[in-house]
Order: C-alpha cells, then sequence, then structure tokens
C-alpha cells in the first residue's frame, strides 16, 4: 500500500511508470495505419503522407528503424504482413488512390533498402527473353485489372521511366512486387488469408461502389499468379455521389472451421468473410460448386450471404473476427459511428428435422459407396484402377457431397456458364435463399458499449480472442474482456496524459 499511496493524489513520475516498447517512429506527418507481424517483432507503420516504415526489436527490447520508402501518393489506408511461413517477408498495403501493393523483402539488402530497393524488371514483371517492354500475352491475361502498373511514360532525356529508374537503382522511386488497381472505382479496404497446409493465399478487395472481388494464389513463390475467384455486390443499391461511404473486409483469422459449423455442415475447407458496408455488416461462407462452360464442368467454390445484422445507427467504420474459435461459436466486433462498440456471436444451429436429414443422407451415401457398382468398381467390388484427374462423374458426385443431397443441385450444375454469369448480375451478388451447400448461421447481439461516448474508428482481437480493443475520437485505446455469463465488459484504459515538469 506504500508504494501505491504516492499514486493516489499525483500521477507517477516518468521513471517510476510502467515500461513500453515505445517506437520512435520519425514521420514528418500523421500515422495513419500500424501493423505488428505475427511473433510481435516487426512493425510496419503508415503516414498521411504515403511513407512506409518498418522497424525491427532486437533482443535488448529496442525498436530500431529497418526501411522506409515512399509507397503511396497519398494517405495509407491500411497495411498488413503476410504469415513469416512465406519467404521472402511480404507487406500489404493500400492507398488513399485506391491502388493495392505488395511489398517483398530483400534479405541481401542493406539496412534502409530491404524492401524499397527493388527494380521494376525483377519484381513487377515477369521473366521474359527481352529486355524491353512486357509481352503483349502477359497483360492481355492477367486477372487483375491494371496489375501491370500503367504503361511507362516517356521522359525528355529519352526512353521511359521504368527504364531510367531501373538502372538508376534509386530507393525514392520504389517499385512494389505487385500492384493493382480498379479503373471503375477506387478500392477501400482489403484483407489476406494464407492457408499453410494448401498454400493458398486470398486477397479480398472491396471498392468504392460496393464491389467484393476475391482472388486465390495457388504458389505464393509467385506473387502474379492470381486468379479471379468470386465477385459479388455489397450493397443492395450503390452509394450515391458525394455521401460519405465505409468499406471495410476482413477473412476469418482461424485456420479451420469451428466444430458447430462442421457439424451444422459448413466445409472444413470453407472460407469465412466478414463485410461492413455503410450500416450494414454481412458474413458470408464459401460453397462448393460446379460451373459448366462450353460442356466441361468444373468444380469451384463460390461465396453466399450466411448472415446479416442491421440496427447501426451510423457507419460502420471497422469491424473484426475473433480467432480462438474452439469455443464452437465464432464471435465478431463492429466500430460504429454511433459512438458503440457491438460483439455478436455467430452460431449455426442445427434443428431436430436437419439432424435427421443429414444422418439420412450421410447412410444413404455410405451405403451408396459400399454397395453394388460405382464408377471405380465392378459387379463384384472389385476396384479398377482409377484414372488420373477428375472425370466430370467425379465432379457431380463430389458436389452432391457438398451439397448434402439438397434438392436443385442438378437444376444448378445442368445451366451453362453464361446463364449462370447472367443469373449472379441479375440477383446483385446477394445470393439469398436455400441454395444447395448453404448452411443457416444466426447471429446474436452479445454486447453493446459505450465507453467512448464518441465516434469509434478502429476495434480489433487479440490473438487469443480474449480482448476486445477500440479506439474512439478522444484518442482512448479500450480493452474489454469476456464475463462469466458471456457478455463484454470494459476491463482497462490507455490514454496519453499530459505531464507537467517541475522546474528545479
Amino acid at each position: 500500500m506504500t508504494s501505491i499511496a504516492p499514486y493516489l493524489s499525483e500521477p507517477p513520475s516518468v521513471d517510476e511508470r510502467a515500461a513500453f516498447d515505445l517506437i520512435r517512429h520519425g514521420h514528418q506527418d500523421l500515422v495513419q495505419a500500424v501493423a505488428f507481424n505475427s511473433y510481435g517483432d516487426r512493425c510496419a507503420t503508415g503516414s498521411v503522407d504515403g511513407k512506409i516504415r518498418v522497424f525491427n526489436r532486437h533482443r535488448d527490447g529496442v525498436w530500431r528503424h529497418c526501411d522506409s520508402w515512399g509507397a503511396h501518393g497519398g494517405e495509407i489506408l491500411e497495411l498488413q504482413w503476410l504469415p513469416p511461413t512465406i519467404y521472402p517477408n511480404l507487406l500489404a498495403s493500400l492507398g488513399i488512390e485506391g491502388r493495392f501493393k505488395l511489398w517483398a523483402e530483400d534479405p541481401s539488402a542493406a539496412p534502409g533498402r530491404r524492401f524499397s530497393n527493388r527494380s521494376s524488371s525483377s519484381a513487377h514483371h515477369p521473366p521474359s527473353s527481352s529486355s524491353s517492354a512486357r509481352p503483349a500475352a502477359y497483360s492481355q491475361s492477367h486477372p487483375f485489372p491494371g496489375a501491370g502498373g500503367e504503361s511507362p511514360t516517356p521522359n525528355p532525356a529519352g526512353g521511359n521511366n521504368a527504364s531510367s529508374s531501373t538502372s538508376n537503382n534509386q530507393p525514392n522511386n520504389p517499385k512494389a512486387a505487385f500492384e493493382t488497381g480498379n479503373a471503375r472505382s477506387p478500392y477501400r479496404s482489403f484483407s489476406m488469408k494464407h492457408v499453410d497446409d494448401t498454400r493458398h493465399t486470398y486477397l479480398a478487395l472491396i471498392s468504392a461502389d460496393g464491389t467484393l472481388t476475391v482472388y486465390e494464389n495457388e504458389s505464393p513463390e509467385d506473387l502474379t499468379d492470381y486468379t479471379q475467384m468470386d465477385t459479388l455486390s455489397v450493397c443492395a443499391t450503390r452509394p450515391p455521389r458525394g455521401e460519405e461511404t465505409a468499406f471495410r473486409v476482413r477473412f476469418d483469422p482461424n485456420t479451420d472451421v469451428c466444430y458447430s459449423a462442421l457439424h451444422a455442415g459448413v466445409p472444413a475447407d470453407a472460407l469465412g468473410l466478414v463485410v461492413a458496408a455503410m450500416d450494414c455488416v454481412r458474413v458470408y461462407r464459401t460453397r462448393d460448386i460446379v460451373s459448366a462452360s462450353l460442356g466441361v464442368q468444373t468444380a469451384g467454390r463460390q461465396f453466399y450471404l450466411a448472415a446479416e445484422v442491421r440496427g447501426h445507427k451510423g457507419l460502420v467504420r471497422d469491424v473484426a473476427w475473433a480467432p480462438g474459435n474452439i469455443r464452437g461459436f465464432d464471435v465478431l466486433a463492429t466500430a460504429c459511428q454511433d459512438g458503440f462498440v457491438r460483439v455478436f456471436r455467430l452460431d449455426t444451429p442445427v434443428g431436430v428435422a436437419e439432424e435427421k436429414n443429414r444422418e439420412r443422407r450421410e447412410t444413404e451415401n455410405g451405403n451408396a459407396e459400399e454397395g453394388g457398382a460405382d464408377e471405380n468398381g465392378d459387379q463384384d467390388g472389385r476396384v479398377r484402377e482409377r484414372e488420373p484427374g477428375w472425370s466430370i462423374r467425379d465432379v457431380k458426385k463430389h458436389a452432391r457431397r457438398s451439397a448434402g443431397g439438397l434438392s436443385g443441385a442438378g437444376e444448378e450444375d445442368r445451366r451453362s456458364g453464361i446463364r449462370a454469369g447472367f443469373d449472379q448480375l441479375r440477383t446483385g451478388g446477394e445470393r439469398r435463399g436455400a441454395a444447395p451447400a448453404q448452411v443457416r448461421h444466426v447471429v446474436t447481439e452479445i454486447s453493446k458499449l459505450d465507453s467512448h461516448r464518441t465516434p469509434v474508428w478502429r476495434v480489433g482481437f487479440d490473438d487469443d480472442g480474449q480482448i476486445l480493443g477500440s479506439v474512439g475520437d478522444e484518442g482512448k485505446l479500450m480493452c474489454y474482456r469476456q464475463t462469466p455469463d458471456g457478455t463484454w465488459a470494459k476491463s482497462s484504459e490507455l490514454s496519453m496524459v499530459k505531464m507537467r515538469m517541475a522546474t528545479p
């Protein structure tokens, strides 16, 4: 009590305060975005002036500057480190101009040029036998609009800017390892997820017109090998011109689907997305589908609307998906302009009738595989040698298993690719209704916190999903914990305290 008594009447001195790892970022403008890697020993900061600075935490606990470069022409909106299992280390950024960039670290470079000392020929374009511009076939077949970057503009000295920057190799004009933008509407938020088991990387981008596009990369070594996985509209109507907008997208950070969702029929490799679009929050899941193009059927995945959250009295500025779904359900949190932090619980209930139908389908599928002849066995049960690759029958069988034997799967399988595309455009990306392989999700609000009493801008969970943090207009960091009854309550508050130094 004697050591705490002096603190009751006056704030502690500088030496007696709790020690924090301070990072002297050195930015000349406001810091808008901050991101830590998975280990917590690397930090990236993005400023309003478009510069990114990277810091490394050494064994002595001191943060030292690693690299800094001008990444964007304006304010940096978001930063994200990719998992350290991908080599070399990758840092993703999004600027106010709406361009997404991926920066690769060069471990052999000297400090101060780890990320910025990359030429356009080695980092931005694919290998080519010619030293001139990239081949036309690459620019036409690339899945991203503008992914290869803009065409180099001529300069008065002759040649182009790309060649001159490559020859000079100046870090003042850095080149990203990958870059893309949307010509119709600028991107406003992004999220990336890497699955170590399959080595697949997923990129979700949402533009200012409410269009969500998801890309897939099957080879982390090739930074430009992205294919479009799905695209849909997350807004019922396009936001009017001049109106303030707010969009945010986040992947499910958990490596596996929670066991209750698996019991309800969600595939083990399903992806989850939570999207904040204006004053509405939507949760999307993937389901297995079969698409037909030119008479050839292929298996794929498509996002469907699993749950929708309404009731926010203002724009939803941020949304977070909590890690640690071993509890049997998922937890979501939103930061709203009305001054509230809301916490929701995402469940996948299984009714009695649904449980009986699921058991019946599993029994029928097991009997069909054990007895009789199928595509891989003879009448006497002998198994023939399986041909490499998937046949059309294998694809249909996989789709029926994923769909759980629900009616209507055959009708969707018989649709052509053109017809499916028109149907998707006609529905506006809503994808409601009881389509095959869609699992019913229920969202319940469990807490509504008003600790800030000002507009809330950021919200996020810790790595275990046990602590929730939020930041508001007043500049305070509020931390919340879950109580035994399941609700969330404020546990601590962190703010900057201005202290007057006594003159001797």
